[in-house]
């Protein structure tokens, strides 16, 4: 839909959007920081180690769900050759990447106090490993493919790499894990109580601005190198 758009126009709209959103991210990280540490209840099991979750399950989230957004990006990318959709998709990557790491290390530090080990190769962890994998892989094809072969080359890695996806989801279903079954539900009612869930909502929140913030600084940067090239539309 950018394809009536000059770069210029785009370049400017995204480069004042960029103060916008870091203010509201300031803001909401503010809020969610105060219930998480200062508001929340401490569990009566976990004790403060629990408030972990406040970074990590937001972290995991936003990493499943970018790269499920450059898969669907990558099959339309496929069909519909939109020029904008693989810069929108390139631009997603880094931050769905940090997001991932965020989560794994975050993990790995809840794990130690909850079941005495730093690292388990268990369902739900190996699987987000998998996926980092993914994200590392399709980044770096980006770099090394000829801009000839770039387009259908990440698409392919990012459709393959989806498939790990609801594995990340189902694997507490699917397998016996260290990992409890989902708290957090959409479809039916949520067992986690709400002093704890609205935090995790709005650390969530706060994520995904964070996560939009660093997309809008790759998709700025995507853009300067178009103009510097001389071309006026994507």
């Amino acid at each position: 839909m950018f394809n009536f758009f000059s770069s210029s126009k785009i370049f400017s709209l995204v480069s004042k959007s960029q103060k916008y959103v870091f203010v509201i991210f300031i803001l909401v990280i503010s809020v969610g920081l105060v219930e998480a540490l200062f508001l929340s209840p401490e569990d009566y099991i976990q004790s403060d180690s629990v408030r972990i979750m406040y970074v990590h399950v937001p972290a995991a989230w936003i990493s499943l769900g970018i790269f499920s957004s450059i898969a669907v990006l990558s099959f339309s990318i496929l069909i519909f050759k939109n020029k904008n959709f693989p810069l929108i998709a390139k631009s997603l990557a880094p931050s769905g990447l940090v997001f991932n790491i965020i989560a794994l290390v975050t993990g790995s530090i809840w794990g130690k106090p909850t079941w005495g080990t730093w690292w388990a190769w268990d369902a739900r962890i190996t699987s987000m490993l998998i996926l980092v994998l993914f994200y590392i892989i399709y980044i770096i094809a980006w770099k090394i493919i000829s801009s000839n072969n770039v387009n259908k080359v990440t698409s392919i890695i990012a459709i393959i790499g989806v498939i790990n996806v609801p594995i990340v989801k189902f694997s507490v279903d699917w397998w016996s894990t260290l990992h409890q079954p989902s708290s957090v539900n959409i479809l039916s009612k949520s067992t986690i109580h709400e002093s704890m869930l609205i935090p995790l909502i709005i650390m969530t929140a706060a994520f995904a601005l964070f996560s939009l913030l660093i997309f809008l600084m790759k998709y700025n940067t995507e853009l300067i190198k178009i103009k510097n090239k001389g071309l006026d539309r994507l």
